[in-house]
C-alpha cells in the first residue's frame, strides 16, 4: 500500500469513528430536541458542527474523508461534542494524522500554592513535571521562553517528547547530547516505581515507536539521579542564553518537582527580557 492510500484508508476510517460517535448520542442529550421525522440515529452532521463551532460543509467533508486540514482545536470541540473518552480522543487524532495529546494522570493535581510559587519566581522560567515529563503547570516566563519551540503545534504538552519529536530542538537546545540522555535517565530511574503501570507502559510504547532515537536511548537502561544541570539554550529572538536548571520536589504530591532555570550569566541575565512577547 502506497502511502497516498494509506492516508486515504485512515480519512475513510476517521469518518466511519466519527459516524459511529455520533449516533450514540440522542439530541436529546444535548439539550436539542428530537424532533418528529428523525431518520438519522443519534445527531445529525448539522447539529454536531452547530454544537462544536465549526461549518457544517467542513465537518461533512471530514466525515467523508476529504483531504482537509483539522486543527488541533477544532478537534478538540468535536470530542467535546461527541463526549469522548482519553482513548477515542486519541484513536481521533491519530486518524487525523495529529500527534495525540497526552493528558496527566487526574491524581496529579498542582496545588494551588505550588501554582503561586510558579508565579512568584517569574521572571525566572519555572515549569512542574512529573516523573514522565509531562508539564502539568508553567509560569508565563516559561510558556514565553519556549513558545517558538515548535515547528508543529505541542499536543502532547510533555518536555522529553518535545525534544526528540520536534525537528527544530536540536537547533534550539544547543546541548541536547547531553541533556535528552540525561533526561531518558532520569525517566528510566522513575520507571522503576511504575513498572506494570498502564500510562507508564503505554508512554513509552509510543514515544518509542515515534521516536527511534528514545527507543536507542531506552535500551541502555541508563538510570541517573537529580543534579543541577546547565542548559544551553540559542532563542530565537534573544540569541544564546545559559540558564542552571534546578529541581524542587512538591511534598503534596510525591513524584511532582518544579523546575527552574536561572541565568548563569549577566548576558542571560540581560537577554532575559527580550524573551518576553510583550517586550
Amino acid at each position: 500500500m502506497t502511502q497516498t492510500q494509506v492516508h486515504a484508508s485512515r480519512r475513510e476510517e476517521l469518518g466511519r469513528f466519527l459516524k459511529a460517535c455520533r449516533a450514540r448520542i440522542g439530541p436529546e442529550e444535548v439539550g436539542l430536541a428530537p424532533g418528529v421525522r428523525r431518520r438519522t440515529s443519534g445527531l445529525r452532521r448539522e447539529e454536531v458542527a452547530l454544537l462544536a463551532g465549526v461549518g457544517v460543509t467542513w465537518y461533512t467533508w471530514l466525515e467523508q474523508g476529504r483531504p482537509i486540514n483539522a486543527s488541533a482545536q477544532v478537534l478538540d470541540a468535536v470530542a467535546r461534542t461527541l463526549r469522548m473518552d482519553h482513548i477515542e480522543r486519541e484513536h481521533l487524532y491519530r486518524l487525523a494524522e495529529l500527534t495525540p495529546s497526552r493528558l496527566p494522570s487526574p491524581s496529579e493535581v498542582v496545588p494551588e500554592t505550588v501554582r503561586e510559587v510558579l508565579r512568584a519566581l517569574d521572571p525566572l522560567p519555572a515549569t512542574v513535571v512529573n516523573g514522565r515529563y509531562d508539564v502539568l503547570a508553567s509560569n508565563a516566563a516559561q510558556e514565553e521562553l519556549f513558545w517558538e519551540w515548535h515547528s508543529m503545534p505541542c499536543l502532547h504538552k510533555n518536555l522529553l517528547w518535545c525534544c526528540v519529536t520536534e525537528p527544530n530542538a536540536r537547533r534550539f537546545l544547543l546541548n541536547y547530547d547531553e541533556e535528552v540522555p540525561h533526561m531518558v535517565a532520569r525517566m528510566r530511574a522513575e520507571y522503576g516505581r511504575h513498572v506494570g503501570d498502564p500510562p507508564w507502559e503505554e508512554d513509552i510504547r509510543r514515544l518509542s515507536a515515534l521516536s527511534p532515537e528514545f527507543a536507542g536511548l531506552w535500551a541502555r537502561h541508563e538510570v541517573a539521579e537529580p543534579q543541577a544541570r546547565l542548559r544551553r539554550l540559542e532563542h530565537p529572538q534573544a540569541g544564546r542564553m545559559h540558564f542552571r536548571l534546578t529541581e524542587l520536589a512538591v511534598s503534596e504530591v510525591p513524584g511532582l518537582r518544579v523546575q527552574v532555570s536561572t541565568p548563569d550569566d549577566a548576558s542571560t541575565w540581560a537577554l532575559l527580557p527580550k524573551t518576553r512577547r510583550s517586550s
